[in-house]
């Protein structure tokens, strides 16, 4: 069983930074692609930032040159530095991975941590 705990999430003002973090734990053998969504107030779930195993990265248009998607291999962990948030960043985030476990790949999701930027 593997588990994603997320954390970081909280109320900034418009301007403000965050960081997000997201932990995998469990029977992980190896992690691959690890990604960050996100789901605003009646909104779909939208793509954020993907990074892959290689450190190769890439953006929706909406937070380029603002977001930054990094990740630590020896503590399975996926990071989303939020900068000059604005009040449309309001959503409940949630990571994404890909693992290896016991079972062979699964896709796995975080439990989701609120982001909420006043203006």
């Amino acid at each position: 069983q593997v588990q994603l705990v997320e954390s970081g999430g909280g109320l900034v003002q418009a301007g403000g930074s965050l960081r997000l973090s997201c932990g995998a734990s469990g029977s992980i053998f190896r992690l691959d692609r690890m990604a960050w969504y996100r789901q605003g107030p009646g909104k779909q779930r939208e793509f954020v930032a993907h990074i892959s195993s290689g450190g190769s990265t890439n953006y929706a248009d909406s937070v380029k040159g603002r977001f930054t998607i990094s990740r630590e291999h020896a503590k399975n962990t996926v990071y989303l530095q939020m900068n000059s948030l604005q009040p449309e960043d309001t959503a409940v985030y949630y990571c994404n991975m890909y693992v290896r476990g016991v079972a062979g790949w699964s896709e796995f999701w975080g439990q989701g941590t609120q982001v909420t930027v006043s203006s």
